[in-house]
């Protein structure tokens, strides 16, 4: 069994740690409960993911804590652990976190709101630093590449159901 790679375990759900990079990035997706179940839904399920492009193995089939999933994108592993998940009746989502092999270091929380007045957003929340030699040496690359990853991650989350 993989270990995490990082201390602040579930630090997603409040305030950042210091000593990473932080993003937050957030698209509206749609209004109303149909949007919102769908959305949250294909989250749960891993389908964000593979519609952003990454092969998913996941030990089970929807995103619960203690889930370990390898993500596969243009011949990298990404070795995630489910950290926490979120089950309310307006918030849905999940954050995962590396594990042993990942090439970032830190975690990220994915997200579906359903506002007050009707709105349904997406956000992805995360912080992160290099974890392996490449993204080490990589710099600017890998914080390129998930800025990439991260649009893709919200444009799969709007496509289906943005009205």
């Amino acid at each position: 069994m993989r270990d995490l790679t990082y201390r602040e375990v579930g630090a997603t759900a409040g305030e950042l740690p210091a000593g990473y990079r932080h993003f937050r990035k957030s698209i509206h997706i749609g209004r109303g409960e149909d949007t919102f179940l769908a959305a949250s839904d294909a989250l749960m399920r891993w389908d964000v993911h593979r519609r952003a492009g990454l092969r998913v193995e996941a030990a089970t089939p929807t995103a619960q804590p203690g889930t370990d999933v390898l993500l596969r994108w243009c011949g990298f592993s990404i070795p995630c652990r489910v950290v926490h998940a979120i089950d309310e009746p307006d918030r849905r989502g999940f954050a995962y976190g590396t594990l042993t092999g990942h090439p970032e270091t830190g975690e990220e929380l994915f997200c579906v709101s359903r506002l007050p007045d009707g709105p349904v957003v997406a956000t992805v929340t995360a912080f992160s630093r290099p974890g392996r030699w490449f993204t080490r040496v990589g710099g600017p690359i890998g914080r390129s590449v998930q800025r990439y990853m991260t649009r893709r991650y919200l444009r799969a989350l709007a496509g289906e159901w943005a009205r």
